[in-house]
């Protein structure tokens, strides 16, 4: 019986988080990677039948679309001008034809942490998940806490409007949610999640 591959691109290919998670999406075998980032060299190519590399930047439109072309699901593992990359991902998507999309942001957007008011540096974590909020893209944004390298895969979900529960959350505990998101239609579409350990 033949195998219904899904194709999932990963913006931001070489960031520690992103890099956590392709081991884990090519555990299935059911996706093909496409591996987006700013130099492609800085990143070896895991397995050359099942994932291609793209070099770029989420600002070049034409690339963006080009590595969009033909995917399922985008995950964005991005940092610098986020809410100009925001709204570049939103654009090569609806170009593209595409709608599910998984952002990763951070713990603290809306005020959500009990007891912590954090400062302008998390400015552009809002603003850019407040435009992809405000999209007709099939999203779910990650809030999550601070990675932790624990081995363990344990994690809880408290929804946007909930108080963030705890501070940290491992790399493989998102990487097992990410991958969960990326091949489960529906799974908490639309919604912005903070993500810590259970």
């Amino acid at each position: 019986m033949e195998i219904l591959m899904t194709n999932v691109l990963i913006l931001g290919a070489n960031g520690q988080l992103a890099r956590n998670t392709i081991p884990c999406f090519l555990a299935q075998e059911n996706v093909q990677l496409s591996l987006y980032l700013r130099r492609a060299r800085r990143l070896g190519n895991p397995d050359a039948t099942r994932v291609k590399i793209f070099e770029g930047d989420v600002l070049d439109m034409p690339a963006l679309c080009a590595a969009m072309r033909g995917q399922e699901v985008v995950y964005a593992n991005l940092a610098g001008p986020l809410v100009q990359q925001a709204r570049s991902i939103v654009e090569a998507m609806h170009t593209e034809g595409l709608k599910r999309l998984i952002f990763i942001s951070s713990m603290g957007i809306y005020g959500e942490v009990p007891g912590v008011r954090y400062r302008s540096v998390l400015d552009p974590y809002r603003d850019s998940a407040m435009l992809i909020e405000a999209s007709d893209l099939d999203y779910t944004i990650l809030r999550p806490g601070w990675f932790t390298h624990n081995p363990e895969v344990s994690y809880q979900l408290t929804h946007k409007g909930e108080p963030f529960i705890g501070h940290d959350v491992s790399l493989n505990s998102l990487s097992d949610l990410i991958v969960r998101l990326a091949l489960t239609p529906g799974l908490e579409s639309r919604q912005s999640l903070g993500v810590s350990e259970a």
